[in-house]
């Protein structure tokens, strides 16, 4: 049986003919009691189906594994594979460096619990040193503390820093005059005008939403909460929804729900919320629009107003500042016109 993960009662699990899947479930069960979220877990279920299904193509046993092992896993990860002609993403075939890098992350995580279980010696997925700089000498009453944990792990692939892709307003105009109905306006316009990610979107509950403030709580990455403002556009959308699509008498508190077939009145998938983005972005024409872009959209039409980086960064829920000042980049027209009143300043005093 290949191995694959399968949903359990207790979560996620993986399932096949793998020597590793007790360790593997021992591990996602570990998880879940250190309160990771669903979907981090599930996550790390798909990273472990990747590494496996390696090891059992080069029949290498998971207490076998090197580093270079690891190495060559990569290689594979990266590698498309040719079919009929083309180049298709089959198995992890042609995977992004990010994702790569997640995996990797996911395994080192997984063969540290092997070590702390004591099942291995030593943890074979190889770090990153990573250079701390130049450090200040520590003075004063609890300079003996240092600087704090050092930072360990490390992104094993190079990524290229790329500015977040954003959306032009026309094509996002045209995505959402092709939805029909009120829940699906509503949200689309919480991600345009909230920032909101699709998990939260999916997440978001009615306890949550202040009409009268026009704004709403969210519980992001981590369990970290914020309170957001959005524009009264979102709202009007979403009030019409509560009114006239949302069935009545619902024992969900989950805001947006399934409103036809089978599964009507239970909360909204991510299956499902795939499914409308790609419904729409077909029938639209729209093609760019994605959940995250109209993220990125949010982020970088605030910043280019000149808004506070601390309150974006609060706004959209970052941890690391680096995140934010992301979204601060200078437009090709700024720059052009910069350029050109310097070297008219410069020829004037030649």
């Amino acid at each position: 049986m290949v191995v694959q993960v399968v949903r359990g009662a207790g979560g996620v699990q993986l399932a096949g003919d793998w020597e590793a899947i007790g360790w593997a479930n021992r591990f996602l069960d570990h998880l879940v009691a250190r309160a990771f979220s669903p979907a981090t877990v599930r996550a790390y279920a798909f990273d472990l189906v990747s590494l496996a299904r390696y090891l059992q193509l080069r029949s290498v046993r998971f207490s076998d594994l090197t580093a270079m092992d690891v190495f060559e896993w990569v290689q594979w990860q990266r590698t498309p594979v040719k079919a009929e002609g083309s180049v298709i993403p089959l198995r992890a075939g042609g995977a992004a460096v990010s994702t790569v890098n997640r995996r990797v992350a996911a395994v080192r995580s997984f063969y540290g619990f092997l070590v702390m279980a004591e099942h291995l010696s030593a943890n074979p997925v190889p770090t990153v040193r990573r250079s701390e700089g130049l450090q200040p000498v520590a003075r004063g009453l609890l300079g003996h503390l240092g600087q704090g944990r050092p930072r360990r792990g490390g992104r094993l692939l190079r990524e290229p820093s790329r500015l977040p892709e954003s959306l032009p307003l026309d094509e996002v105009g045209e995505f959402v005059r092709d939805l029909h109905t009120h829940r699906d306006r509503a949200i689309v316009l919480l991600m345009l005008l909230g920032g909101l990610r699709a998990a939260e979107v999916r997440g978001l509950l009615l306890p949550d939403v202040d009409q009268g403030h026009r704004r709403v709580r969210v519980v992001g990455k981590g369990d970290r909460e914020r309170v957001v403002p959005v524009e009264g556009a979102f709202f009007a959308e979403l009030a019409a929804y509560l009114r006239l699509e949302r069935p009545p008498g619902l024992a969900t508190v989950q805001c947006f729900v399934v409103l036809r077939g089978p599964t009507t009145g239970s909360p909204m998938t991510e299956a499902g919320l795939r499914s409308l983005f790609r419904r729409h972005r077909e029938t639209s024409g729209a093609v760019r629009v994605r959940p995250h872009r109209l993220r990125h959209t949010y982020g970088t039409e605030l910043a280019s107003a000149g808004i506070d980086l601390l309150a974006l960064r609060a706004l959209m829920g970052h941890v690391s500042p680096d995140t934010t000042s992301r979204y601060v980049h200078l437009s090709v027209e700024h720059l052009a016109a910069e350029y050109t009143a310097a070297r008219f300043q410069l020829q004037d005093r030649l």
